[in-house]
């Protein structure tokens, strides 16, 4: 599958609200949940503080709520849109609350070059392909996308 015109719209938006939280001094992760008629029905930003949380990851952060909020029928038909990759943690709270969709934009390899070994960061490179595709239903994928403008919300930062 390829980028189209209304994933490019969301996933910018999810860069936009990264770059937000990086102004805070957040980290700069950032998450929108989409329905089929392309609603945002939830976005997230990442969680580490200020409790320094590390599971605080806007991917995992969201999927929490939406699986209080919604069924996994219901999310099958959604699209979680993300800045970058979702670790193997979000990939799999993502699987377990019933996600159908997933766009990103930076690679867990590119983030793991750009944050190297920080302790707040400790990337683990492994694709949620990986993690998707040890379950038992399909999740559908599409990253790496707009990675040049996805990685450079993490400039500076790390």
């Amino acid at each position: 599958m390829t980028l189209n015109t209304q994933d490019t719209q969301w996933l910018r938006q999810s860069f936009a609200l990264a770059e937000e939280a990086k102004q805070q001094g957040i980290h700069p992760f950032a998450a929108l949940l989409v329905d089929d008629q392309g609603k945002v029905l939830m976005s997230q930003v990442n969680g580490y503080l200020p409790d320094f949380d590390m599971t605080g990851h806007a991917e995992r952060k969201l999927m929490t709520r939406a699986s209080k909020a919604y069924r996994p029928d219901f999310l099958a038909k959604c699209t979680m849109y993300v800045s970058a990759e979702p670790c193997a943690m979000c990939a799999g709270a993502s699987y377990w609350a019933g996600l159908g969709r997933l766009v990103y934009g930076l690679s867990e390899a590119s983030l793991k070059a750009i944050t190297g070994n920080h302790p707040e960061n400790p990337t683990l490179d492994l694709p949620c392909r990986a993690v998707f595709d040890s379950g038992q239903r399909k999740v559908e994928v599409i990253g790496p996308c707009l990675e040049k403008e996805a990685a450079k919300l993490h400039e500076d930062f790390w």
